[in-house]
Order: structure tokens, then sequence, then C-alpha cells
């Protein structure tokens, strides 16, 4: 078997508002989208539209987003699971010192940066429906 990547699809309570988060908060990108209707991809979102599936992008690092009934009923494992898993995701980014006081402005309550005992400074933030995002860079020490 030869791994070439891993993206993330995390079940979620509305689309729209996840993106939101996403975008502002994290400057990330909306790549596509799919309406409830699953009649086609859109590469915007439309006001009167509601959403089932979305892919955002930023740099090299792509999350997918659908919603919980969608999400249940394409992936039969995990039609008993709540929400949410005890998992965090871990984002090595450049320019941490800058980006940490950037989410501290936003009101969004980071955990205090720190340098792990493995070399990498970080912290850790929780998105809009509860999971854990950690960004962290290389120590320069």
């Amino acid at each position: 078997m030869k791994a070439n990547k891993l993206t993330p699809n995390l079940e979620v309570t509305n689309i729209r508002e996840t993106i939101e988060f996403y975008q502002s908060v994290l400057d990330f990108s909306l790549v596509m989208a799919v309406p409830e209707t699953q009649d086609g991809i859109e590469q915007t979102l439309a006001d009167e539209k509601e959403y089932v599936y979305a892919l955002v992008r930023k740099d090299r690092v792509e999350m997918m987003f659908q919603r919980t009934d969608s999400f249940k009923e394409d992936i039969p494992l995990a039609k008993d699971l709540s929400m949410g898993a005890s998992v965090s995701f871990y984002m090595e980014i450049e320019g941490l010192d800058s980006f940490y006081n950037q989410i501290k402005g936003k009101g969004l309550n980071p955990t205090e940066l720190k340098t792990a005992w493995y070399g990498m400074r970080e912290f850790y933030i929780t998105d809009n429906n509860g999971y854990i995002l950690g960004f962290a860079e290389k120590s320069a020490e």
C-alpha cells in the first residue's frame, strides 16, 4: 500500500457556520460544497441553500466537513456514535507567534503557548463544532 494523503472528514451540524469559522479564523478557502439536493458541486455558497458537504484548504492542509445526517448515511460505522472524537488535529505552521496573537485577538481562548518536551512550540483551540485544533512550529532552541 502507498499512502498519498490524509484528509479528515468531520461530522458537523452546520456546513455554512463551519466554513465561516475556518475562513474567518483560520484563513482556509472553500474548494467546493455540495448542496443538500446533491445535484452538483459549487465553489461558493448560495444564501438560499443548505449544504451537506464541503472541502476547505489552507496551503497543503485540506479538511472535509459533512452534515450529521449525510455523514451517518454515508458512513454506517458512525450510525450510533455521537459527534466528535477523542482526537486533536495537529498542524505544523510557520509564524506561530503571530498566528497565536491573531487567535487571542479573536477571543477564542487558546491554550497557553508553550514548548513541549519534544521540541515543538504549540497551542490548541476548539473550532465551532468542538473539535480540537493544535498549531505548532519547531522551537528555535
